[in-house]
């Protein structure tokens, strides 16, 4: 299970509530067949709960030894400086979508590490030959492939249909407590910009006050029918425990990820080619628009990008895709990344007082970013990505992303916003000339700009 662990400080107050059921509350709920003055979920449970899974993924990963930072002891004990490899193991949730096939969603942090998975279906019934099909960790979606007989699936809902206030009931494993069953609400829809996926994560999330505990990662929401809504994947835990913010994926978006999974093997994203930003006030009044308060603002257009050939300008500001508004800079980026690679859409754009209608074509998306381990080792945890320095010409390869615990923070020492300048005394612009220097080599030398500094890094 994710956490979002907020900025701010949360005091939890504690109230006696009184829950006061009238009786179109009473109709909305399902009835119990053996006494019909008595409303239950169980008759729909019974029949939902045998498509979600226990999940318990083991893997391995690269860890620092904490004694190694220190120079001296490494000088003294010639100990090199190198990741040790530790056992890992993570307990989450899954839900069949597919029986006929051993389909399973899942998230992808519940296997993002894992060499061997073994799944326990609600009968008890424990498999361990289970293969993963595919995992996007932009969406944190992941589909697995398990062989077994008579196996339920879940149906899928559209949860483009929810609303706030709709009730919605979790099933999962939370702290390994298989078929925990909690219900709640819909608190909130379109929940994005939080940053539990990552800096470069697609986030579109449906909470809810369904209670949702470490290990529901990955398991069903479902509506009042059985129906599944969206796959659990994150909790608000300043205390490290449930407070009542709970965030799952709409179904509608990780359907239309698995059904790349299942055809590719990954993601084929299509891309517009184009910087977008939120419209904020200033930015209106400095651009002289008036009565406009949503949408977002193209800052940059690439030359020969699927934007380019449509004609979209920097300036203008994007109020619909597709007949849907588009609320800000993170609305529109979600709907573009969940369309593939040639998809077509349609944009109502706001230029200079007046609205126009474009189309265009996604076209294929450059490589946006690339992560640590797949450079070297001793990258491990950092994220790399081409992005436009403010004031320079060109793309720059920046660090976007490091976790702090990682190997690139503890031993290497980059920071967010680092600038690659070369590899190996090549100079580097782009993710593949950042490759093609480090290809095959056991030792790195980068020179990294921080800042007003620049410095070299020997790796080995």
């Amino acid at each position: 299970m994710k956490y979002f662990n907020p900025s701010f400080t949360v005091q939890l107050k504690i109230f006696a509530f009184f829950l006061l059921w009238n009786t179109s509350v009473f109709a909305a709920l399902p009835w119990n067949t053996a006494d019909s003055k008595v409303p239950s979920l169980a008759p729909m449970l019974e029949k939902t709960r045998p498509a979600v899974v226990n999940i318990a993924a083991k893997g391995k990963v690269n860890v620092a030894n904490p004694l190694l930072n220190d120079p001296f002891f490494r000088f003294f004990f010639d100990i090199p400086n190198l990741p040790r490899e530790q056992e890992t193991e993570s307990l989450g949730s899954g839900v069949i979508v597919d029986g006929a096939r051993g389909l399973i969603l899942t998230n992808h942090h519940v296997i993002e590490h894992a060499t061997k998975i073994v799944v326990t279906l609600d009968d008890g019934r424990i498999l361990d030959d289970v293969k993963v099909l595919g995992s996007d960790p932009a969406s944190d979606i992941a589909l697995i492939q398990m062989k077994a007989k008579n196996l339920v699936s879940i149906l899928l809902a559209d949860s483009s249909k929810l609303r706030v206030g709709d009730f919605v009931v979790a099933i999962g494993s939370p702290f390994g407590l298989k078929q925990t069953v909690t219900s709640g609400i819909v608190s909130a829809l379109g929940r994005s910009g939080l940053g539990i996926i990552g800096n470069r994560g697609y986030e579109d999330f449906i909470q809810t006050d369904a209670s949702i505990n470490p290990g529901n990662s990955g398991g069903a929401l479902v509506d009042l029918t059985g129906s599944l809504v969206g796959i659990n994947t994150a909790i608000v835990a300043p205390s490290g425990g449930n407070v009542g913010i709970g965030f799952a994926i709409p179904i509608n978006m990780a359907k239309s990820i698995m059904e790349q999974l299942l055809q590719y093997g990954n993601v084929k994203r299509g891309a517009l080619g184009v910087s977008i930003q939120d419209l904020t006030p200033d930015l209106a009044k400095a651009l002289n628009i008036q009565n406009l308060t949503g949408g977002a603002l193209i800052s940059e257009v690439e030359d020969g990008s699927a934007a380019d050939k449509a004609g979209i300008k920097p300036g203008d500001i994007v109020l619909t895709m597709n007949g849907k508004a588009v609320e800000n800079s993170s609305s529109l980026r979600n709907k573009i990344g969940l369309l593939r690679l040639g998809n077509s859409i349609t944009l109502t754009l706001w230029r200079n007082g007046k609205v126009h209608t474009v189309r265009a074509e996604l076209l294929a998306r450059e490589e946006s970013f690339v992560k640590g381990e797949d450079i070297h080792p001793r990258l491990a945890g950092a994220s790399f990505g081409n992005v436009t320095i403010q004031g320079k010409k060109g793309k720059q390869v920046t660090v976007i992303e490091v976790d702090p615990e990682s190997p690139a923070a503890e031993f290497v020492g980059l920071q967010e916003g680092d600038i690659i300048v070369s590899v190996n005394r090549r100079k580097v612009s782009t993710l593949g000339d950042m490759k093609a220097a480090a290809k095959n080599s056991r030792e790195l030398l980068l020179n990294i700009q921080r800042g007003k500094q620049s410095f070299f890094i020997v790796i080995k």
